[in-house]
């Protein structure tokens, strides 16, 4: 990574405070005359339990309240996310499909191999909706109480440890790869169709870790099913506040951040796009729903349509960067 890049999650944590004043304002009196018409289409390109279906459930429901109309949440997983996100590409360009998109497939897959969309060409941003930090948990037979108990574990047993993530091309894939590079550790990376098919395999020992999404990890590991050892982010997590970041855990200069947000195909007309900002921004700040946000771990973010494209276009220049250094390939 480049040494004196601007944390992702400080980024996210400065736009809080211009989200306020953008709801407030302009965007928020524009009203497009017949929008929406009918139930709205969210499509979440993510098997149903992962990060992204938690996060998209929970927001839908309170955004089917603001526009009034309901939100109903499709999954289209498959093909590292890209059968959902063409759906949403290919769909109808009046507001009534949305794409509930993340870091991973929209700026890590594109590098990793050829993909059939180009989210800065095919896709508006409407607004960043929740950021989230990865979480490295072990199996309680994993005998690692620390990060740097695994790192050394690991280095003991070069190519024995295995970890899972949500799938190739994910950010926890990408969370993972940076672990090892940074660690300087040798772990076999196991590709899953989605964050609950890898934890589940975790809990029943068939792999010794999870480098994941932490909505999708937490419930195991307030069971006492899993052990959380170190966050992703650079500060720990208010879900988690006992457990270290992976700096703290020993690994100099480790950051990744998790973000998903709500898109449109490219040509849905601007007054669509601020309403459907404004009413986003409203519902993932609403007094209701943050809590609902903070039990899974995700923070809530909202921004400007112009701000979020902003952190597209720099985290894909970014992750370019970091997956070739990484020499991170495609299964």
């Amino acid at each position: 990574m480049p040494a004196r890049r601007r944390p992702l999650h400080c980024l996210l944590a400065s736009l809080l405070t211009t989200t306020a004043i953008a709801s407030g304002g302009v965007l928020a009196a524009e009203r497009p005359v017949g929008f929406p018409a009918q139930p709205v289409r969210l499509v979440v390109p993510f098997p149903p339990g992962g990060t992204s279906d938690i996060v998209g459930r929970v927001v839908a429901q309170k955004l089917g309240t603001t526009i009034g109309q309901r939100v109903v949440v499709e999954n289209r997983p498959g093909a590292g996310a890209a059968i959902g996100i063409m759906a949403g590409v290919n769909a109808p360009a009046d507001g009534q499909t949305l794409l509930l998109g993340a870091a991973g497939p929209l700026t890590m897959s594109p590098h990793m191999g050829k993909v059939p969309y180009d989210a800065e060409r095919d896709l508006a941003p409407i607004a960043l909706v929740t950021a989230v930090p990865n979480i490295v948990a072990v199996h309680p037979g994993v005998p690692a109480a620390s990060l740097s108990e695994l790192a050394a574990l690991a280095r003991k047993r070069p190519g024995n440890i295995s970890y899972g993530s949500a799938g190739q091309g994910t950010t926890a894939h990408l969370s993972g790869e940076l672990f090892r590079a940074l660690a300087g550790v040798d772990m076999i990376h196991v590709p899953y169709k989605g964050t609950s098919a890898a934890v589940a395999d975790l809990v029943g020992g068939q792999i010794d870790l999870v480098i994941d999404n932490l909505p999708g990890v937490l419930p195991q590991v307030r069971a006492g099913k899993l052990r959380a050892l170190g966050v992703t982010t650079t500060r720990r997590s208010f879900a988690l506040p006992d457990v270290p970041t992976i700096v703290e855990g020993g690994v100099a200069g480790y950051e990744h951040v998790q973000w998903t947000g709500f898109l449109a195909p490219a040509a849905t007309p601007a007054a669509i796009i601020n309403r459907l900002n404004a009413e986003a921004v409203r519902a993932v700040h609403s007094p209701e729903l943050k809590p609902a946000l903070a039990s899974e771990g995700a923070e809530p973010v909202g921004n400007t349509p112009q701000q979020f494209a902003a952190i597209i276009r720099s985290e894909t220049q970014r992750i370019a960067q970091v997956v070739r250094k990484a020499g991170i390939k495609a299964d």
